[in-house]
């Protein structure tokens, strides 16, 4: 995997380049729809490439291994084969959602064990089985198996379990070193940065995985209940450590506003659930701010989703239509909500990439971020 950096914003460090896989190239800064199932929810795969404008797609390892199994996506000749997506993946290890089940797992050295959601059989993760379920889902981009901590956490476990978290990268790298790819194509490890909030373990973790030398490094454990300010923050002092040659990814991460505040500080790629599922309930996000579809006073507005937007879906359907669906529970309501704040999303990386380039990137942010977290 290559990366190159190819403009620099001079108001900030945000920056803009080309990430080359095996499965082609990522324009960055990007942002990665999520597909948990091997699926964007309510999105076809071609729709993503030509209404969305999708590069690369998240898939979820904990997910994609209870179902339909590792088992069925190796007979289809990995997840690129099962679900007809030929460009970029990149898999999560597994980690966050292990997390989120605070209630039915068990954490050690050795790795983590799990009662399934799904009927309550047991199953555990080490650092070389969840590499291994990647290299078997297809992943180009393996993450590392890390543990997520909550927020707020105390001071001594925190620095525990990013102790851990780094012993658990030293498990993955050594397991990538001495496994092959199923499927004929390079797949590489991103390392997660852990810490919490605390400025002490942030620096720490971030310099033991920048001495990793891995083509792509992630920053991890963000976006969990703590202040905007703080997640800035740690993005800042991590980004300041990690290696300005490599892409830098801000996992679960965010809003329209956390995304261009991020890349100024110098963040390459994203991903979050927030665009899919809040269309879902009828929140979508636009160039003058953020709408609730369901509220009457759309009633009999005819004019286009967003006015401003080049994504076809977002001018083709009216507010109006689009309330109507919605509030039926028309399943092809949750459809164009979906595809519109996709769209939006991929647009916005889009703006930030070329304002990078035109070296206003700074004085644009600051422009269009009042408008984008307002309540139309």
């Amino acid at each position: 995997m290559k990366f190159t950096i190819e403009h620099k914003d001079p108001g900030s460090k945000a920056r803009s380049g080309t990430l080359v896989t095996d499965h082609g190239s990522i324009q960055t800064p990007i942002f990665m729809p999520v597909g948990t199932l091997g699926s964007v929810k309510g999105v076809k795969m071609h729709e993503l490439e030509s209404e969305v404008g999708a590069q690369i797609i998240l898939g979820n390892t904990f997910h994609l291994y209870l179902r339909p199994t590792t088992e069925v996506l190796r007979s289809a000749g990995g997840l690129h084969a099962f679900t007809g997506w030929h460009k970029p993946i990149l898999t999560d290890s597994g980690g966050y959602q292990v997390y989120s089940l605070a209630g039915s797992r068990k954490i050690n050295e050795q790795g983590v064990r799990f009662k399934s959601p799904i009927d309550g059989s047991m199953h555990t993760f080490t650092p070389e089985s969840a590499t291994e379920i990647q290299r078997q889902i297809g992943a180009d981009i393996i993450m590392a198996f890390d543990e997520c901590i909550p927020h707020p956490c105390d001071y001594s476990y925190a620095k525990s379990s990013t102790g851990r978290t780094h012993r658990w990268l030293d498990r993955c790298l050594e397991y990538m070193s001495r496994s092959e790819p199923h499927y004929g194509y390079r797949q590489v490890l991103a390392p997660i940065v852990q810490g919490g909030t605390y400025k002490d373990l942030r620096r720490m973790s971030a310099e033991y995985i920048a001495v990793k030398e891995q083509p792509i490094n992630a920053i991890g454990g963000l976006s969990v209940g703590e202040p905007a300010e703080e997640m800035y923050e740690m993005t800042a002092l991590c980004t300041s450590i990690l290696p300005e040659d490599k892409p830098r990814y801000l996992m679960g991460v965010g809003t329209p506003v956390n995304i261009l505040e991020s890349i100024a500080l110098g963040i390459d790629m994203f991903d979050c659930v927030l665009p899919s599922r809040n269309a879902r309930h009828g929140l979508l996000y636009t160039w003058s701010g953020i709408i609730n579809i369901k509220n009457k006073k759309w009633e009999h507005d005819h004019t286009p989703i967003d006015p401003e937007s080049t994504v076809k879906t977002s001018r083709n359907h009216s507010r109006a239509y689009l309330r109507h669906l919605i509030r039926v529970n028309e399943m092809t309501g949750a459809q164009i909500s979906t595809l519109h704040n996709l769209g939006f999303f991929l647009e916005l990386v889009g703006a930030a990439r070329k304002h990078i380039q035109l070296g206003d990137f700074a004085s644009w942010k600051n422009s269009v971020v009042p408008k984008l977290s307002q309540r139309l």
